[in-house]
């Protein structure tokens, strides 16, 4: 039987313009963008079903016949496991809509995180609740990023004690925890925007962040006194999750390491 968290799998067009590995590739969404053989989209999607812990898992895409449109999906959707969710024009308006009905906890990822697994998913979730939190992020450190593959991230969030890479992957406990969405209401892209940070964490916040002032923890206890609630991060031991399909790099890169899994799996049976 699926699990009581709710997932959620942002796969919208962002600012409604096509993405230009999307327009690379030939195809309308970057959700569509094969990657090994399959749509983003579906190694995702893939994931979180196979996932003992994820009950619904909803994707917040602008229109519904895109998903429709994949045989791979369709099971799924016929069965009510998957549902399309209409996607707004900026992350947090996809995140509240998507909410709207949903059952909490909300895991919420990205359509290109290609590379989550049923067992990140699962630390994730035991890391939230071994932490009490209200909300959470996903991260993993920076030499596991590198073990993953040396040329699988190029950019790290630094911090007094390590490097460390987001994962793409959050979560919130309830629905007073959405507040912490507003975080990402102008697209929460803090390394290439950092401005961003500014108006969701304030300037003092800002200074340490870009300059490592500060543990990982520390930092993420002054965001949860801002927000008034637990705001934790979760160090993932899988160094893969945080090597998102951004670019033709990352999708050489992340087909490379599906192949390996895959391999690994045909190699074990």
């Amino acid at each position: 039987m699926p699990g009581s968290t709710t997932a959620l799998v942002l796969a919208g067009k962002r600012d409604g313009l096509t993405d230009p590995l999307a327009l690379e590739a030939g195809v309308s969404h970057k959700c569509l963008v094969p990657v090994a053989g399959q749509p983003m989209i579906v190694h995702v999607v893939d994931a979180l079903a196979a996932s003992e812990r994820v009950g619904e898992i909803r994707v917040a895409i602008e229109d519904p016949q895109v998903l429709e449109g994949l045989p791979q999906l369709r099971g799924l959707l016929r069965t009510g496991r998957l549902v399309p969710i209409g996607a707004r024009h900026n992350l947090v308006d996809s995140v509240l809509a998507a909410s709207e009905s949903a059952a909490f906890p909300l895991f919420i990822t990205t359509a290109d995180n290609v590379l989550l697994t049923p067992d990140a998913i699962a630390e994730m979730l035991d890391g939230c609740r071994a932490q009490g939190a209200d909300a959470a992020v996903a991260f993993t450190r920076r030499e596991s990023v590198l073990a993953a593959h040396p040329e699988g991230q190029r950019k790290f969030y630094r911090f007094a004690e390590d490097g460390y890479s987001n994962c793409n992957s959050y979560w919130l406990k309830d629905r007073t925890a959405l507040a912490a969405a507003e975080t990402f209401r102008s697209g929460g892209q803090f390394v290439k925007h950092p401005i961003r940070i500014v108006h969701a964490f304030g300037l003092l916040n800002l200074l340490r962040f870009r300059f490592g002032i500060g543990t990982l923890a520390a930092t993420f206890q002054r965001f949860s006194r801002r927000f008034r609630m637990s705001i934790v991060p979760v160090i993932l031991s899988d160094g893969a999750v945080a090597i998102d399909v951004d670019n033709s790099r990352s999708r050489g890169i992340a087909a490379e390491l599906l192949a390996r899994r895959a391999a690994m799996v045909q190699a074990a049976e």
